[in-house]
């Protein structure tokens, strides 16, 4: 399981002509206002963690007076001149004005988030029309986009070098207009002249076929790295020579959060026809809430999604035992749910080839992070979730013009022709919601 959602339903979005030319389905769930981000209250149900259902018009109050905290919030920014957490601007705000009080409504850890960067629309360009979910998943544009591209997968990789070390082992390659998934980088050097090695560790199939290679090396004439934050973050990739302090410290100047998603698949619904299950608690430990496919799709599927600290706890136990755990709260809500046929379970935060999913803002760190982060080092490119959206546009352009002014002409790009070739007969974004 991976991303689901479009950010950013609006033909500004780089995605959205893609998506077009391929006839691909979105079903909207939230518009720029939404309270949750992803998701609006007009379809939503919530429960308390003894099952018994909120009142829907103590959901609507609820959310505009969520929207009132993240008002004030903003205030007590502008008075602090130290950075803060939210969790400590919310408890301000609710101590000056004590009829904004509500129980049981956080569904994220607020105690680790950045006051002064939580929301960057100031600093960070925000696509408009609100998010929209990839009814048919993200799987049919990876595949056209990955057309024609050599594509290296189930190799482990820990290295990016710039010269070919005399003690390396193993064949050397030329990689044209290829992508490496991260499993298989182990080595990069980024200081080339002009070229960059990338050293990858054999797969199983290299071990059975060539046992003294030692791995396969790869020389590219520049690298776009899009790895995970908190790939970097645990240094899993060994960089030679070793990155300059000052892209470490900002590699280092941002949190890498987690998330969890247990698809659960029934062979009928029994649940209301709503987008959002949601669940409350008096601590946002205990809270998560269950995405409705069966509105978008059409198939009886519930998407158990929890994020924070919880998460850790739920990635201790065993698919089945998490399955289980779900089970449960979704029968205190439902006592008459009916038999779980299948379920799948996202594990990001231990999986070592994403170690966590979004990154955060941590408190009272520089500004300019962001900046750093996506900074090159000569032809090695650094994109990807963490540098956001206007970060990756800049990071897009430099790289292109870095090849253009290499190339003596258009050759070595003539893979952009086959975007083209999705884009031809675009048609208006397919934007549904039941």
């Amino acid at each position: 399981m991976g991303a689901s959602w479009l950010h950013g339903v609006c033909n500004e979005n780089p995605l959205a002509p893609l998506i077009c030319g391929l006839g691909l389905t979105l079903y909207r769930t939230s518009g720029d206002d939404s309270v949750l981000y992803d998701h609006d209250l007009e379809s939503y149900t919530l429960y308390d963690v003894e099952g018994h259902q909120v009142p829907q018009q103590m959901v609507i109050e609820g959310g505009e007076t969520f929207k009132r905290i993240l008002k004030e919030t903003r205030k007590v920014r502008d008075e602090h001149t130290n950075d803060i957490y939210v969790l400590q601007a919310i408890s301000i705000v609710l101590d000056r004005l004590p009829e904004l009080r509500m129980e049981a409504w956080f569904a994220a850890d607020a105690d680790m988030i950045s006051l002064k960067s939580w929301d960057r629309e100031s600093a960070e360009h925000v696509l408009s029309c609100g998010y929209g979910l990839m009814v048919q998943g993200y799987d049919p544009l990876i595949k056209a986009l990955a057309k024609d591209i050599d594509i290296r997968l189930n190799n482990r990789g820990m290295l990016f070098g710039s010269t070919v070390p005399l003690h390396i082992g193993g064949p050397i390659y030329s990689l044209y207009n290829g992508r490496m998934s991260f499993p298989s980088l182990q080595t990069l050097s980024w200081r080339s002249n002009p070229r960059l090695l990338a050293r990858c560790q054999e797969s199983l199939l290299d071990k059975l076929t060539r046992p003294t290679t030692g791995g396969m090396n790869f020389l590219a004439d520049d690298i776009i790295l899009t790895v995970p934050l908190g790939v970097l973050k645990a240094k899993l990739i060994e960089f030679e020579p070793k990155l300059p302090d000052w892209k470490v410290s900002a590699i280092s100047d941002l949190g890498v959060g987690n998330e969890i998603k247990i698809a659960l698949l029934f062979d009928t619904v029994f649940w209301p026809n709503v987008e959002l299950l949601g669940i409350v608690a008096p601590s946002s430990y205990a809270c998560g809430y269950f995405l409705n496919l069966n509105k978008a799709t059409g198939h009886p599927v519930l998407i158990y999604m929890v994020a924070g600290r919880f998460v850790y706890d739920l990635e201790k136990l065993s698919d089945e035992s998490a399955a289980n755990f779900v089970m449960s709260q979704l029968k205190k809500m439902f006592p008459n749910a009916t038999k779980l046929i299948q379920y799948l379970v996202s594990r990001w935060g231990i999986n070592m080839n994403s170690i966590g999913c979004y990154s955060y803002d941590l408190v009272g760190k520089p500004e300019d992070v962001y900046q750093r982060l996506r900074a090159p080092l000569g032809n090695l490119f650094f994109a990807g979730e963490a540098v956001t959206y206007s970060a990756g546009v800049v990071v897009v352009e430099n790289c292109r013009r870095y090849l253009l002014n290499k190339l003596s002409n258009m050759e070595k790009l003539q893979l952009i022709s086959i975007r083209n070739e999705i884009l031809k007969d675009a048609i208006p974004l397919q934007i549904s919601r039941m």
